[in-house]
């Protein structure tokens, strides 16, 4: 059985990334890794969050990540019977890769965008990153223009 890690942001791209995964899972009898990253939050002030503030922030972040990865979750399995449920915290490239490897991917499905351009120039972006890095294939889904 071959394993697709699927990564997704929630952003506009995550309903393609899901399609994609969805048809590659079902055309090799695959199992579907639906992989969400809890970012860090980016402090580009000096008027940053406190750290019970910072703290109860990332919690509010994973809770609404873990609705989101439960209710789209749902929708996959009515398509896909094996499917997994992955949400882990960090930067979001090394997590991938990370998920990748323990869950020995054959592919990497994710979108082409999912941030903004001013994110990808500040911070960099994160598919070109898994596409130097990645061991498997990387299966990229184009943002669809709306």
């Amino acid at each position: 059985m071959k394993t697709i890690i699927a990564p997704i942001d929630f952003s506009k791209a995550t309903d393609s990334v899901i399609d994609a995964a969805c048809e590659l899972a079902l055309s090799m009898n695959g199992r579907i890794v639906l992989l969400h990253v809890v970012q860090p939050f980016i402090l580009t002030s000096d008027y940053g969050l406190t750290m019970e503030n910072f703290q109860e922030s990332i919690a509010s972040s994973e809770k609404h990540a873990a609705r989101r990865l439960a209710e789209l979750s749902a929708g996959i399995r009515q398509r896909v019977s094996n499917v997994e449920v992955v949400q882990v915290s960090g930067p979001a490239q090394a997590q991938i890769l990370e998920q990748a490897a323990l869950h020995k991917a054959d592919y990497i499905v994710m979108g082409s965008h999912g941030h903004t351009a001013i994110y990808d120039l500040l911070i960099g972006s994160t598919t070109q990153g898994i596409l130097r890095k990645a061991t498997c294939p990387v299966i990229i889904v184009p943002h669809k223009k709306s």
